[in-house]
């Protein structure tokens, strides 16, 4: 079982983080840290194999507890989680050891995908022993590294339109129709739905019917 802490200042976020990884098998929430002191303090105390970190806390930055943990000999490994685009934060990430990047917002389907490759990679270079060759190892790093979602998306569909879609997701917690979402990112209503559709199916929205005029009931979508 691997173990997870979860650091996050939003208390929203935190908590769907949180439901997130217990749906994975093979996953545990080791438990949630709202700064990154708590984190360092919870770390040492508490040994996890992964933290999944938002870079933007309210007393350090990310980055920084990561230099902390490293200095403190904790070697857990790192999931940034962040809406930074910027190379350079992208670039000091994986200076300080982050094994994967994960951009804000993402739905459950991105998350699980992420956590997917890392236990196998966990899985594939786990115990001891040693490679038997140059192949096996960037077998390995191409499972960790690999793009979330790649090649899973049906036929048309984009991992940046997918995430522009969750963002409106979370932003309206009561729901939202298809009408609505497609207006918001600039797509069509068919578009929206068709992305809107594709999270029902993996289990990271749900649908509900809105009752209230004549003739049929409207469809919003709401995160799981």
């Amino acid at each position: 079982m691997i173990s997870v802490l979860i650091v996050e200042d939003e208390e929203l976020t935190a908590e769907a983080n949180r439901l997130y990884v217990e749906r994975m098998p093979g996953f545990r929430v080791a438990g949630v840290a709202r700064s990154g002191g708590e984190a360092l303090r919870f770390l040492r105390r508490h040994p996890a194999d992964l933290v999944l970190l938002d870079l933007y806390l309210p007393d350090m930055h990310g980055l920084d507890v990561c230099r902390a943990l490293r200095a403190a000999g904790i070697f857990c490994d790192v999931i940034a989680v962040t809406s930074a685009r910027d190379l350079s934060v992208v670039r000091s990430a994986v200076s300080v050891g982050v094994v994967q990047y994960l951009l804000k917002p993402f739905t459950f389907a991105v998350l699980s995908e992420k956590l997917r490759r890392y236990a196998e990679f966990r899985s594939s270079m786990g115990g001891p022993g040693e490679v038997s060759d140059q192949g096996e190892v960037d077998r390995a790093l191409s499972t960790l590294r690999g793009a979330a979602s790649s090649g899973r998306l049906p036929k048309g569909m984009t991992e940046a339109t997918l995430e522009a879609v969750a963002g409106e997701l979370k932003r309206a917690t009561g729901g939202v129709s298809a009408q609505a979402v497609g207006s918001a990112i600039g797509v069509s209503r068919v578009t929206a739905r068709r992305y809107l559709e594709h999270l029902v199916d993996t289990g990271s929205v749900r649908r509900v019917p809105q009752y209230g005029g004549l003739g049929r009931p409207e469809l919003l979508y709401q995160l799981t």
